[in-house]
């Protein structure tokens, strides 16, 4: 393995997260409504389940998963359940000002954790990522290096995102449009959801 290895594994890592995902949306979110710290543990449970998807992409769960279908179709329909009902929850809310708005039932860091359980197709992108990036015979220890890189790339990731949402301007911003931007949100998590329900991949 190389060091271009690695750069061409972390711009591939950065791009992915520019996408609105239901992580990058979770992010957005929780930083929005609950301020930079909460956005920073959001972003670092995140970064951690991503990171453990890709050690486990390494260490060959997707072989298992498709040895044993039933194991897969198991994590895609408990995920696809707790996407819905994050959209759902979110919908509910859209019109609850802030002030009054419930206090969140589960920690920062482990909301961020559960969203990115919720997919398990990810150790499936990083399976195919790992193929074309990285060369095969690679040692415990660079495998090892691989997930602590994603794991601070992702990291680093959140915490500047959550920095820069967390300004009064952009927070202001938000409570103005919240319930339009609630609203999306819950659809596109609902969305995500359903597909993974309906995906037969």
């Amino acid at each position: 393995m190389e060091t271009a290895h690695l750069i061409a594994f972390n711009l591939t890592l950065l791009a992915a997260l520019a996408s609105p995902g239901p992580a990058m949306l979770m992010a957005l979110r929780t930083t929005l409504v609950e301020g930079r710290m909460a956005g920073i543990l959001t972003g670092l449970g995140l970064g951690t389940i991503a990171a453990a998807w890709t050690g486990a992409a390494l260490l060959g769960l997707d072989v298992i998963f498709t040895l044993f279908p039933w194991a897969y179709m198991t994590l895609k329909f408990v995920g696809a359940a707790y996407l819905i009902y994050l959209a759902v929850s979110i919908w509910r809310e859209a019109n609850t000002p802030l002030d009054t708005a419930p206090p969140a039932r589960r920690r920062p860091f482990v909301s961020g954790m559960l969203v990115n359980l919720a997919n398990p197709k990810s150790v499936l992108f990083a399976s195919a990522v790992l193929v074309v990036i990285f060369p095969r015979d690679m040692g415990l220890a660079q495998k090892a290096l691989i997930v602590g890189n994603h794991m601070l790339v992702e990291y680093a990731a959140y915490t500047i995102f959550a920095v820069a949402l967390s300004t009064r301007a952009a927070r202001d911003g938000y409570l103005r449009l919240k319930p339009l931007f609630d609203r999306i949100a819950a659809g596109v998590l609902a969305a995500l959801g359903l597909k993974l329900v309906f995906d037969r991949s």
